[in-house]
């Protein structure tokens, strides 16, 4: 397997040669919890390096009293925290769907684990706050979730730039699941607690189309807000919090990451590696996803209250069942999109995006 992850490094070097992390802008990353799972960092940050990426987001679990990982997190976290010099780490802090933090003393558990490990490990300053609460696949009970996320936030934001100054505290939410009225009952919660500072400086939306087909400017009247849906985004965000102590996108330095996207492709190259049942209700052949991506890079690109983009993931699942959106597949050999992906990190890094204009 590692000589696959070479083998996928010196393609992109043979691509694009030499390489660096694109220019600040628009920072392009990918999802990859490899880093947790892997001893041999050196080699995944090789394949960081060649695509160009400026950013990685990883996964660390908290459990409800926790301070700081333990056991096989603590070891995984030390992987993570050593790539953190070498890369820029997004650490997305999620805990039990069934055991979010709900009362001061889960939020104080919560924001005390986070803070320790960035002081454990200075280099990481981006934080995203649980993963889609505006979800029961990761937060239950819905009911009331908006104002438990929001208390959640504003306990994060306090704590968090106090014990590391410049830290940037992501909210994230999830496009699909009635977006419009989560933000809606953030910013209600947020009024009602007559908090006049912040409480997150980065806005993590994922913006996943409905189908692997869908081309990433769809435009939906209502329901989804998906990428092509960012001006409903800004309205719903003003329209939750403008006139107060919150910054929306366009204010004070705040900006739309789009911390998860991705395309999910057919099998390609030796079937064998895959398993199972595809559930996407039409992926798409392997050279479509990588024009699927690179038009998504560009329309983020071209949006400017978008400060991020991430890939979700650098490579495939082996089940069927779970993503195909990677850049390599599940034996590390790279599917188009790689290279694809490579060269929109380099016209992005390089300013050659063409916009049309608004």
């Amino acid at each position: 397997m590692k000589a696959h992850l070479l083998l996928a490094a010196a393609l992109a070097a043979a691509v694009l040669s030499p390489t660096a992390a694109a220019a600040p802008g628009l920072l392009l990353g990918v999802d990859d919890d490899s880093l947790n799972w892997y001893a041999h960092t050196g080699s995944l940050l090789s394949i960081y390096g060649d695509l160009g990426v400026g950013a990685v987001r990883v996964n660390t679990a908290w459990s409800p009293g926790q301070s700081f990982p333990a056991g096989t997190a603590r070891t995984e976290l030390a992987r993570v925290g050593a790539a953190s010099r070498r890369i820029r780490v997004v650490l997305a802090v999620t805990g039990p769907a069934t055991a979010p933090p709900l009362d001061a003393a889960g939020r104080a558990s919560y924001c005390g684990f986070v803070a320790n490990v960035l002081r454990a490990y200075p280099a990481i300053r981006d934080v995203a706050i649980w993963t889609e609460p505006n979800s029961a696949q990761f937060w239950q009970p819905q009911h009331g979730a908006p104002a438990a996320y929001e208390a959640l936030l504003a306990t994060c934001w306090d704590t968090l730039h106090s014990a590391a100054p410049g830290v940037n505290v992501i909210a994230t939410s999830s496009g699909h699941i009635k977006p419009a009225k989560w933000f809606a009952g953030l910013g209600a919660a947020y009024r009602a607690s007559g908090r006049t500072r912040p409480i997150f400086d980065t806005v993590g939306h994922n913006v996943y189309p409905q189908t692997s087909a869908e081309a990433p400017d769809a435009v939906h009247a209502r329901g989804p807000i998906d990428e092509g849906d960012l001006d409903r985004l800004l309205a719903d965000l003003k329209k939750a919090f403008g006139g107060t102590g919150q910054p929306v996108p366009g204010e004070g330095g705040v900006t739309v990451w789009y911390l998860e996207d991705g395309f999910q492709s057919v099998p390609g190259g030796p079937r064998s590696v895959y398993s199972g049942t595809e559930t996407d209700r039409r992926p798409v052949s392997e050279d479509e996803q990588a024009a699927q991506l690179v038009a998504a890079v560009d329309l983020a690109y071209c949006q400017s209250a978008v400060g991020a983009f991430f890939n979700f993931e650098l490579r495939d699942d082996t089940s069927l069942a779970g993503w195909q959106s990677g850049l390599l597949r599940p034996d590390w050999s790279a599917k188009p999109a790689f290279v694809a992906y490579l060269q929109a990190v380099a016209a992005a890094r390089h300013g050659t995006i063409e916009c049309a204009p608004r």
